[in-house]
């Protein structure tokens, strides 16, 4: 299974990275792209091939992790969310950030 850290994009003008949004809006966000959680409240946000894990209590997001549970179906799910969202996705394995070809 691999692991992603889910992190705000940062412009080179800014010194210091955003958070991802608020908890409500973040889960707001995912909602709308089929992610959820399966509780009010809860700390995992399943989706197609993907679940992402926000930490305990967390308001602003700084960043989850991205656990991928189908190779398959995953990505583009990955693919569709960080085009949307304008999020970074980076490897924790060997740090790489992905990159998502423009369209």
């Amino acid at each position: 299974m691999r692991v992603l850290v889910v992190l705000p994009s940062v412009s080179p003008s800014e010194r210091s990275p955003s958070s991802l949004g608020s908890r409500a809006s973040v889960e707001k966000s995912l909602r709308v792209l089929n992610t959820q959680s399966d509780s009010i409240g809860g700390d995992i946000l399943y989706g197609p091939g993907i679940q992402f894990q926000l930490a305990p209590n967390q308001d602003p997001v700084v960043q989850m992790l991205l656990e991928v549970s189908d190779e398959d179906i995953g990505w583009l799910v990955i693919e569709r969310i960080g085009r949307t969202l304008k999020w970074k996705f980076v490897d924790i394995n060997t740090g790489n950030e992905l990159a998502f070809p423009s369209n």
